[in-house]
């Protein structure tokens, strides 16, 4: 018998602001959730899985309307005439006082009370599922206490969204303890909410299958479910299958040695080149990190609309299904490049660097920023990723600044 886990599917929910920077590709970008769970569907049904389990968070949140549950209801309907039940809890994004629309699910799929904890039976499957929804977003207390006792007998099964312990960046919902959690003595621990594969314990089985796809730059790799295979009410294997349709990549460029343009284009055309091969022929969504002390630096900092152009062209030579994010610039001069500092130039950098090593000039940097700022739409913000104006962006912001006067008082732009 074989059994799918899968969690953080964030149903309908975009990849994190596609829509304002993908342009023709827009619509084949933000259906990627909808479509990896197609996909998870399918392989349940060419798998012949016997039992989905859902850990929470199958929605990012109230619907816009009743098309996304319908979504849901039409693919739970496929996995109806396959045979296949399904179990579902709720997260902290779909929580019971979240959603103020719902759809009647098809009976092969069972939605845990979100009150108590309740175990569900399928004596047919030799399994006893345990679970309980979150009945509102912020739920703080140990929940996975309160599950009931193991059913003898039986393969039994944990299905929870919880935090854990806390140390895997995601907010402190449900929190518990791998010993907590063994000592309830189920064979199979099904968890949600953190959204990177992780394997807490191996006995019993406790296991984070991160979510089915990845939505933005910092959920990279391959990204899916997790597939047990039971052999008399006993856990025989374990394995990731993936099944995400986008695959996110951060590829950094080591621009360092290269002293001509051309050589900095060829290096970063092969680092895309290597990311392709990688996505396994998924459409690839990269974030592309330029670094290193380079003599190209003043080129490829001080013209960003070229640089972004450049790259952009080299990203769509390395195939049909790659789609650039964004490109980030986090080069240097190297120590070899031609010295300013005989000139006016060389004393307007100066003057730069004296504003950098200046606390109260930052300040006021900080301060003019955070004004223009707070007139910047929240998506536009996320999506430059100027949420939180700390030292390091304000440090950005002046070094870019320094290599766009550098590029145009040379006679560049």
């Amino acid at each position: 018998m074989r059994i799918l886990h899968t969690a953080d599917i964030h149903l309908d929910s975009p990849l994190a602001g596609l829509a304002a920077r993908a342009g023709d590709r827009a619509n084949e970008l933000v259906g990627a959730t909808k479509r990896a769970f197609k996909a998870l569907v399918d392989y349940a049904i060419e798998a012949e899985v016997r039992l989905v389990l859902i850990a929470g968070d199958l929605y990012d949140g109230d619907w816009r309307d009743f098309s996304t549950g319908l979504s849901f209801t039409e693919e739970m309907a496929r996995l109806e005439r396959a045979a296949i039940r399904v179990a579902v809890v709720k997260g902290n994004h779909d929580a019971e006082n979240q959603m103020t629309r719902s759809l009647r699910p098809p009976p092969n799929v069972k939605i845990f009370r979100s009150d108590r904890a309740e175990t569900w039976m399928l004596e047919d499957l030799g399994v006893a599922m345990h679970g309980r929804s979150f009945p509102r977003r912020d739920v703080t207390e140990n929940i996975a206490a309160s599950y009931p006792d193991p059913m003898p007998g039986l393969l039994n099964i944990g299905l929870l969204h919880t935090a854990a312990d806390g140390n895997y960046g995601h907010a402190p919902y449900a929190p518990c303890s791998i010993a907590d959690l063994s000592a309830k003595q189920y064979d199979y621990w099904a968890l949600g909410h953190v959204h990177v594969r992780t394997v807490l314990s191996e006995k019993p089985w406790i296991i984070f299958p991160g979510n089915l796809q990845g939505r933005h730059a910092n959920e990279t790799g391959a990204k899916g479910a997790t597939l047990l295979t039971v052999e008399d009410r006993e856990i025989v294997s374990v394995e990731h299958v993936p099944l995400d349709v986008v695959r996110w990549a951060q590829v950094r460029v080591n621009l360092s040695g290269c002293c001509e343009y051309d050589q900095a284009c060829d290096r970063i055309r092969g680092r895309i080149s290597e990311a392709v091969t990688n996505a396994d022929g998924r459409t690839l969504a990269v974030r592309l990190i330029l670094h290193g002390e380079t003599a190209v630096h003043r080129e490829v900092a001080g013209d960003l609309e070229r640089t972004n152009a450049e790259c952009a062209g080299l990203a769509e030579q390395s195939g049909d299904d790659v789609w650039l994010e964004r490109v980030l610039v986090e080069t240097a001069e190297s120590q070899d490049t031609a010295p300013l500092d005989a000139d006016a130039l060389g004393e307007l950098l100066r003057t730069v660097d004296e504003i950098r090593a200046d606390p109260d000039e930052m300040a006021l940097i900080r301060d003019e920023l955070a004004q223009a700022l707070t007139r910047m739409p929240a998506k536009v913000k996320d999506a430059g990723g100027l949420r939180d104006l700390n030292d390091g962006l304000l440090g950005q912001v002046l070094e870019g600044a320094a290599a766009t006067l550098r590029h145009r008082l040379l006679g560049h732009g």
